[in-house]
């Protein structure tokens, strides 16, 4: 069988990997460059400027302790250098990744049509097709939006602007406001509404109090302008660099009438990826729903084995989140993270994992500080360990809600997420034995639950 799949980020290089396993004919084609948004212009540069900001965080505790003397001095023009250096080496290894599992790798942009995938002015048969062109982000209807910069304008930028004005509310606005608060920008957040208004409340106040002590957030604000180097907004007008972060919108217009989309342009597809045409599957942020790399990799496996007629299913289930600040804020969360998303999750089935009857007598909350370990030790002094906070049912011992800030927060909440989509309730943590030290709280609350 001939499959061609459209897209070489997350969504469409685990397409390709799994179809390889099954020894099909597989031709990948990238518009660009291997990796997609995540790898060249999301989640891995948001990693590296994270850990140089977490640098810099610390050594200005140390010096205000009186422990070290030493002045942080950086180039911003160096750091994106090396964060540019550091992505294009990824990129040839996921490429080679590709090709060593005899994948045909083109690069250009292919256009679909019925039967055969136009790019590079050749036209490549295909018995199914699999859409994985990703999204783009999203300019809301703002006079002089495009004025602002995004996040793939980030590593282009010649200096650390003096004053940064994020507009947006989300995960986006929360990375890149602590990125560049701690690399001594002024910097501003636009909220439409509340901030982080998708977390439970004391979670964001503590990432705003707490994790971005130094940036200033601005609430239930129309933003009415933008022009080069300000924003008017219903509160005045704020001069600076702007930046949009107001969510994604799907790259599914090549597609054109081949298959159903939805009202924010997202190709409709069910739990099986399937579109609406019997040929053609597609996966990843091109189909809306959750903007997580794992959970494209996920759909994009699906989206392979059901191209095969092997049966698979999607599973939104206990989905474990992360926002990448000076401690990972990590949870078990909804479908839609963002009050900004752009995303549509009508066509998700998200299961039962995270639903939770309002006004339940049978619903527990529990809280515990942060604990001392690798990353907070320091921090001890200050009191800004963080802390780990559960919801769960009483009668079943199920978790319903899970949060925790810490160190080792994304790694830990990722086990979690596997054990609860596996069954496991707050009682099979009775015996468990941690790994010491470790800054995890979550297990403490698991045990402490378990004897109910």
């Amino acid at each position: 069988m001939k499959v061609v799949i459209i897209g070489g980020g997350p969504a469409g290089r685990a397409a390709a990997l799994e179809l390889s396993k099954l020894d099909q004919e597989i031709t990948l084609i990238e518009k660009t460059h291997m990796g997609g948004t995540c790898l060249n212009e999301g989640c891995m540069m948001v990693c590296g400027l994270v850990d140089v900001a977490r640098f810099l965080n610390d050594a200005k505790m140390f010096n205000e302790m009186g422990i070290i003397d030493i002045k942080s001095e950086f180039t911003y023009k160096k750091i994106t250098n090396g964060v540019k250096e550091t992505l294009n080496k990824l990129r040839h290894v996921s490429e080679k990744e590709i090709l060593e599992a005899e994948v045909e790798l083109i690069y250009g942009e292919g256009i679909p049509f019925e039967g055969y995938v136009e790019v590079n002015n050749q036209k490549i048969n295909y018995d199914k097709l699999i859409i994985a062109t990703g999204a783009r982000s999203f300019y809301p209807p703002i006079p002089g939006a495009q004025n602002a910069i995004t996040y793939s304008d980030i590593l282009n930028l010649e200096e650390v602007p003096e004053r940064l004005i994020i507009v947006g509310s989300g995960v986006i606005a929360a990375e890149f406001a602590g990125v560049f608060s701690s690399m001594d920008s002024e910097v501003h957040i636009l909220c439409r509404s509340q901030f982080l208004n998708n977390l439970d409340p004391e979670i964001s106040n503590y990432v705003a109090e707490k994790l971005l002590e130094n940036v200033k957030i601005h609430r239930n604000v129309n933003v009415k302008e933008i022009t080069q180097d300000s924003v008017v907004t219903s509160e005045g007008t704020l001069y600076g660099k702007v930046l949009m972060a107001t969510g994604m919108v799907p790259n599914s217009e090549i597609a054109g009438d081949l298959v159903e989309k939805g009202h924010r342009g997202e190709i409709l597809v069910n739990n099986r990826m399937e579109t609406s045409h019997r040929k053609v599957y597609a996966a990843g942020d091109v189909v809306g729903g959750v903007g997580s790399t794992p959970i494209a990799r996920m759909e994009g496996v699906v989206a392979a084995r059901n191209a095969l007629g092997i049966s698979a299913q999607t599973d939104y289930r206990y989905i474990p989140h992360s926002i990448s600040l000076d401690y990972d804020v990590a949870f078990l969360g909804p479908v839609n993270l963002s009050p900004d998303s752009n995303k549509n999750s009508k066509n998700v089935n998200q299961g039962d994992g995270n639903k939770m009857e309002e006004g339940r007598e049978d619903i527990v909350t529990g809280k515990i500080p942060g604990t001392a370990g690798p990353g907070s030790f320091w921090k001890v002094l200050s009191s800004q360990t963080g802390f780990t906070q559960m919801e769960f049912d009483l009668e079943s011992g199920s978790v319903e809600k899970l949060y925790s800030i810490t160190p080792s927060a994304r790694h830990n909440m990722a086990y979690i997420s596997m054990l609860l989509r596996l069954g496991h309730e707050t009682y099979d943590f009775d015996n468990f034995i941690e790994s010491h030290p470790s800054t995890d709280s979550i297990y403490k609350l698991m045990r402490f639950f378990s004897k109910y």
